[in-house]
């Protein structure tokens, strides 16, 4: 167990997304002695992947870069586990795909064997006004809870709901199918709001309407930002990853990357041009990976470029 604070000086359709086992089944395969896996980031899909890889007979050691300065317990939890360091406040900022280093940005050097890049995604514009109160939706692992509070929503109102949707892409499409699903009659607007109408005092609902820059509004009985995100894929352009021209790192359905040895997860990584938060939710995105990295350490092929499909006009060189 480590924990360093930072330093002053498929089985999924190719159609659908990568190769995906059932997140149940343990990963095939184990990594041999002193195997270097290095973890760029410390989202929710980067701690299913440390839990995934460590539930096997796993002998090598892995390294979880993290940005964040404080030690939530969910990162201490994973820290406990034998063969982890997780360290805080070092986000990787450089790639050396040659020498196999990845540098933080505090000048720390950590030599990896294998590289998952796990840097998640961020907001394309700056919050609406009044956000809190409504409900989001940016990947598929949200449709859960969408669908729990769009319930508890129907049984206070005694009637089906109408919702307002704001966004343009693939999110706000699947969050209104999870919307129809639930019963929820959906107005979609493509129109950026200015605000958000706070919830009314004593209600047990969220906010309800919207507010644009010219006063008009529209208003219902909840509101969901499903706005696009951006993948945090710099990483990409200084270890020379393809890129989808969308935002994220190009992945096969093996979760390799175009450069032997890295792979990309979750909303930094992209597949057909689609965000992988869209296609695969956390757990099962994880899962797979495992698997497959395992997989390909114990048969020696880790650093061998292989085969995966083309990505199209989508992809550009980063």
């Amino acid at each position: 167990m480590s924990v360093s604070a930072a330093t002053a000086a498929p089985t999924v359709s190719a159609a659908a997304g990568p190769s995906a086992a059932a997140h149940s089944t343990a990963p095939s395969g184990t990594a041999p002695p002193g195997h270097r896996i290095v973890i760029a980031g410390a989202g929710p899909a980067a701690r299913e992947l440390v839990r995934s890889l460590t539930r096997t007979p796993f002998a090598g050691v892995i390294t979880v870069l993290s940005n964040r300065d404080d030690a939530p317990a969910e990162l201490l939890e994973l820290a406990a586990l034998p063969r982890v360091s997780v360290r805080f406040g070092q986000p990787a900022s450089f790639v050396d795909p040659m020498g196999r280093l990845v540098t933080t940005t505090d000048g720390l050097e950590f030599g990896y064997d294998e590289l998952v890049i796990a840097t998640g995604a961020g907001p394309a514009e700056a919050p609406v006004e009044g956000g809190a109160g409504c409900l989001s939706y940016s990947t598929i692992d949200d449709a859960g809870l969408l669908g729990e509070t769009v319930r508890d929503i129907a049984l206070v109102l005694g009637r089906r709901p109408l919702g307002i949707l704001v966004g343009t892409g693939a999110a706000a499409g699947q969050s209104e199918a999870v919307l129809r699903a639930r019963g929820v009659r959906p107005v979609r607007t493509t129109l950026r709001p200015s605000a958000a109408l706070p919830p009314v005092p004593g209600s047990a609902l969220l906010s309800t309407g919207i507010v644009f820059a010219d006063g008009s509004s529209m208003s219902g009985d909840l509101v969901v930002l499903a706005e696009e995100r951006v993948a945090r894929d710099g990483l990409a352009a200084s270890a020379g990853l393809a890129t989808a021209a969308g935002g994220g790192i190009v992945i096969g359905q093996d979760f390799r990357t175009s450069v032997p040895g890295i792979w990309a997860l979750r909303d930094a990584a992209a597949y057909d041009g689609v965000r992988l938060g869209l296609l695969l939710s956390a757990g099962t995105a994880a899962a797979a990976c495992a698997s497959h990295l395992l997989h390909a350490t114990a048969s020696g092929r880790a650093g061998d470029s292989v085969p995966w499909p083309a990505a199209g006009p989508d992809a550009v060189a980063a």
